[in-house]
């Protein structure tokens, strides 16, 4: 856990789902790969804010991949947050935590035969190796303390609703209809992380 998390510089960012407020957040300013939080403009933070905590993943969210639907969430995400208000934060945590080389070597691992979690296991990591205590940190330097968590993994919301300075209020489904690339990858997040999947 970083012990001195602090917004660095916050800017008005225009996109297509409307103008947010981009702020990054790191130890120091010379900080390269900061953590970002994307912030409706419209919210209000004494009141229940639609939060969705996003770990990175440049395949899905920058090159479009079919492997996972982590840019479709990222989409639907930011796309509900334009609508209704509400914050995205975005953690630097490629690849279920391992990053995007170790990440890059799974994908082969799953090209031979495993699964999305046993594939890291192959590699000497945990199923997964996320952690969300900056994401709480972010939360608290916004003064946000009750959230509507736009999430499937049960796994985050007991990280930040067992955290002792956030309440999740409510789930918010992200329903992404599968393909026939990341179908197995679905069903391994249904079966052996408990996501709300269909």
């Amino acid at each position: 856990m970083i012990s001195k998390l602090e917004n660095q510089i916050q800017v008005g960012l225009p996109t297509p789902y409307g103008k947010l407020n981009i702020i990054a957040y790191a130890k120091d300013s010379n900080e390269l790969m900061p953590h970002l939080a994307l912030v409706h403009p419209d919210t209000n933070f004494d009141d229940v804010v639609n939060v969705r905590v996003h770990s990175e993943c440049m395949t899905g969210d920058v090159f479009g991949s079919y492997r996972c639907e982590c840019g479709e969430q990222l989409s639907l995400s930011l796309e509900y947050i334009g609508e209704n208000t509400g914050v995205l934060i975005y953690l630097r945590q490629e690849g279920r935590g391992i990053g995007l080389i170790n990440k890059l070597h799974a994908y082969v691992k799953q090209d031979e035969g495993f699964d999305t979690a046993e594939a890291n296991r192959v590699l000497g990591f945990g199923y997964d190796d996320r952690t969300y205590e900056d994401a709480i940190l972010i939360l608290q330097d916004l003064n946000i303390s009750n959230i509507n968590l736009i999430t499937n993994n049960p796994e985050k919301i007991k990280a930040l609703d067992g955290s002792s300075s956030i309440e999740v209020r409510s789930r918010i489904d992200l329903n992404i209809e599968a393909r026939k690339e990341n179908i197995e990858y679905l069903r391994t997040k249904k079966n052996k992380f408990r996501h709300f999947l269909q």
